[in-house]
């Protein structure tokens, strides 16, 4: 059985969140964000140790001090996240969203896999893919901690974000065949395994391991996957790239797993090409570099 990750929220220190900021706006309820991160840099020592098998290869050249130094701000880089996305589905705030990549996106016919990564705030990308009029289908588990599955909404009945949950029968592969089928959006993590089969590719001068899923998925519906990253630019506004377009197609005769292998690497150099420009905008918070193949 996995490891079961520990949850850092509940209902008491949101609701205070969310109190701070209906009085104070968003500055007032980032403020808070500084003291609250500083302990668990401090103190929390199972958060620090998750942040730095990322922290560690994007800044090879930092003294271990630094790299605390940079987990503390990573923290409050994702506080900040998560207190966007509350703000946004309460309405208390709307952002400013540039999108990358937007009109080729619009021009594909039919479904397609929406890849994306442990990277700036997905539920500011669920509300500016409304503009696509399609329902987008997240293949993940029910979120576990009910205080923020509560607070983002996810799968309400009038929301066009819905769950697909790997736990069904054969993995969810059913409904996510059906809703590519019918033209709806299909998302799927592309960073992380989570106990499903992957592949090792270079990712940050190390091995990493990451799903194949998604592009085996593509592969067999004929659909494209379209690489989704997105970031905090500023206090009220996000970008949304999705420039990055790959058109799996699997050739008998050839390595099925080595063909598939291309493919994730491809995504890892968009991924790390990305985090050149926003290092704190990720929040893998896991070593995907001991996951084996």
């Amino acid at each position: 059985m996995a490891e079961q990750e520990k949850k850092r929220g509940n209902r008491l220190g949101i609701w205070f969140f969310k109190t701070t900021m209906r009085l104070s706006g968003l500055r007032g309820a980032y403020a808070l964000l500084y003291p609250v991160c500083f302990w668990y840099a401090c103190f929390d020592r199972a958060a620090v140790r998750s942040a730095l098998p990322y922290i560690s290869r994007r800044f090879p050249k930092l003294s271990a001090t630094r790299r605390w130094w940079v987990a503390c701000k990573l923290f409050v880089s994702q506080g900040k996240n998560l207190i966007d996305r509350h703000a946004l589905v309460a309405g208390a705030v709307s952002f400013e969203t540039e999108i990358v990549g937007y009109d080729q996106v619009a021009a594909l016919e039919g479904g397609f896999i929406l890849l994306t990564s442990h990277v700036g705030n997905w539920q500011t990308v669920m509300h500016s893919l409304e503009r696509l009029d399609k329902t987008v289908h997240l293949l993940m588990r029910p979120e576990a901690n009910p205080a923020l599955r509560k607070a983002v909404q996810v799968d309400a009945e009038e929301s066009r974000v819905k769950i697909i949950s790997p736990d069904q029968h054969l993995a969810g592969m059913v409904e996510v065949m059906q809703a590519l089928e019918q033209g709806d959006i299909v998302s799927i993590m592309g960073d992380r395994t989570y106990g499903a089969d992957g592949v090792g590719i270079r990712f940050l001068d190390d091995e990493a391991c990451f799903p194949y899923s998604a592009f085996h998925i593509a592969a067999s519906a004929r659909c494209p996957v379209v690489v989704l990253l997105s970031s905090k630019t500023g206090v009220n506004s996000y970008s949304v790239d999705m420039a990055e377009v790959i058109h799996p197609k699997l050739v008998r005769g050839t390595d099925r797993k080595e063909q598939l292998r291309g493919w994730v690497q491809q995504y890892a150099d968009i991924l790390e090409n990305y985090l050149l420009a926003y290092p704190l905008q990720y929040f893998i918070f896991h070593d995907i570099w001991a996951d084996g193949e």
